[in-house]
């Protein structure tokens, strides 16, 4: 890279300063993050290229320390932990360190450029995009991972939502309340999840061609759709009847789209419940986590079985 600066005689000053970013190689050093788990793996190679012993990086919590391996330093502690620094952004949850390191000697004072690092994790629903900026002269350079938050859908016995449906297919009678608890599994207990859409379909794979709503875009569809809870809290509960597609199988599935808020944030879409417009499904930053649960199956009627019994009497 070649720079060119031109100046005239109107600005009596003592040259300039540039700051770049360019992209560190993953075989240099990778992050990754969970909605539980911030995971920074750093190559002693490149520590020792640049100088810096393995020994000498610490958090912005100097009480966490790494574990040191033959080729890497890897930090694995709870996003919450560590002096992580959490804030909101853009409807995002982001978490922020610094990995720092100071070259190895005594004294007071160095002539040796210090390691820092700013780790940022940003979490959207249903992902997360984790950078690390290397601070460091002459240049900076970023590191970039993936990750997902843990959510879970499951299917409870009564609205007291105590016990949890351990067998499948479910079997339930046609037209009888179904209850289902969505959960965010997260230490951060500042996080809430909305249930934005819900829909059902005869089959697991396709829930476009037969769809059927029972929420959509956080407004009731189906009218014995109901949210005990929604946008409060790090879980979602909610009920609906029972029903079976016709011309189908007599297996129902369901697939929901939750979105994760700040619980402070009352402007939060997690707050505002019902959009009407449709566009908001499109091109929205809240992209939604998606879960399937199922299959339901209609238990056989007592009056099909009774007939089954008479003709096998005859």
């Amino acid at each position: 890279m070649t720079v060119v600066f031109r100046s005239d005689s109107s600005v009596i000053a003592r040259g300039f300063k540039a700051e770049f970013m360019s992209s560190l190689k993953p075989s240099s050093g990778q992050v990754s993050c969970t909605s539980d788990t911030m995971n920074i793996v750093i190559e002693r190679s490149y520590l020792n290229s640049l100088g810096y012993s393995s020994h000498d990086l610490y958090l912005n919590d100097e009480q966490c320390r790494p574990q040191i391996t033959s080729y890497q330093v890897i930090f694995s502690f709870p996003i919450g932990s560590c002096g992580n620094v959490r804030q909101f952004h853009n409807d995002r949850v982001v978490y922020t360190n610094g990995l720092r390191s100071s070259n190895s000697s005594s004294g007071e004072i160095t002539r040796h450029a210090v390691l820092k690092l700013n780790v940022t994790c940003i979490m959207d629903q249903d992902s997360l995009s984790e950078n690390v900026f290397v601070i460091q002269n002459p240049g900076n350079s970023s590191i970039i991972g993936t990750g997902k938050f843990n959510t879970t859908m499951t299917f409870y016995t009564s609205s007291s939502f105590s016990y949890p449906v351990t067998e499948f297919p479910y079997e339930v009678e046609l037209n009888e309340y179904i209850y289902v608890k969505v959960d965010l599994k997260s230490s951060d207990n500042s996080l809430v999840i909305f249930l934005d859409t819900c829909v059902a379909s005869p089959s697991p794979h396709d829930f476009q061609t037969r769809a059927y709503y029972l929420v959509r875009n956080g407004c009731t569809a189906d009218s014995t759709y109901y949210a005990y809870t929604s946008g409060t809290q790090k879980y979602a509960r909610f009920r609906v009847k029972t029903f079976q597609f016709l011309r189908a199988s007599e297996s129902v599935y369901l697939q929901c789209k939750v979105l994760v808020c700040q619980a402070s944030d009352y402007n939060s879409r997690c707050r505002r419940g019902c959009i009407t417009r449709r566009a908001r499904d499109l091109g929205s930053r809240h992209d939604s986590q998606t879960l399937v649960l199922g299959p339901i199956k209609l238990k056989e009627s007592k009056k099909e079985e009774e007939g089954t019994g008479k003709q096998d009497q005859a």
